[in-house]
């Protein structure tokens, strides 16, 4: 398994107006919005992107999605090497886990935790 840095490499808001909070984003900060056909989701694009989707500069990329329940709240998700290890680590130093493993199209496997003090967060194992 090759060592990584965990840094944070994506991050979601949930919206009650998506096109309202779709539009704020945009205007505000100029970032890109890209629709996901077939979802209420919006990939955000605070930095450009080349064909492949990788970074041209320094910065992370998130998304916008309808929310579905008042306790939904903004989430960064970390970049580790294994989920399943990860989900083990919160777990033993405290945290909880909030959704188990799943595996995302064309992203790879993610999980939602949370630390000791309910801060939640997500981790990805992105797909190589």
């Amino acid at each position: 398994m090759v060592a990584m840095n965990h840094t944070i490499i994506h991050f979601e808001i949930p919206a009650n107006d998506l096109g309202l909070l779709k539009g704020f984003y945009s205007k505000v900060f100029g970032w890109k919005v890209n629709e996901v056909p077939g979802m209420d989701y919006a990939v955000l694009h605070t930095v450009p992107i080349d064909e492949n989707g990788m970074l041209l500069e320094p910065g992370v990329n998130g998304g916008i999605y309808q929310r579905t329940s008042k306790e939904q709240v903004p989430i960064n998700y970390i970049r580790v090497e294994s989920v399943d290890d990860y989900l083990d680590r919160v777990t033993s130093e405290g945290g909880r886990v909030l959704a188990p493993k799943q595996h995302i199209q064309g992203v790879g496997y993610i999980a939602w935790v949370s630390d000791p003090e309910g801060n939640p967060m997500g981790l990805i194992t992105p797909q190589m």
